[in-house]
């Protein structure tokens, strides 16, 4: 029994952490009224941007295949192709 000792003071850290999870987390702690969230939503919406900010669309990403491509073995730096000796 005395070998486990060390770990009483990991058991009672959990326990008490769980506890405090359940109490924190527990229903009705923190509740926003539903009409409040809602118009503040809408506030924040209507709201104009700064001047420095733009909306743009997302980059167009290349559609990967999942096969590397490499260039071919024929063509030279100058991108012309060598001739087979």
């Amino acid at each position: 029994m005395e070998i486990l000792l060390w770990l009483v003071p990991s058991v009672v850290v959990t326990v008490a952490a769980m506890a405090w999870v359940s109490w924190v987390g527990r229903d009705g702690h923190g509740e926003v009224d539903r009409d409040v969230a809602v118009e503040r939503l809408g506030r924040a919406l209507a709201k104009e941007l700064p001047a420095g900010t733009r909306r743009t669309s997302p980059p167009v990403r290349d559609r990967s295949t999942g096969i590397a491509v490499r260039p071919s073995h024929g063509a030279g730096r100058d991108g012309t192709t060598r001739r087979a000796s």
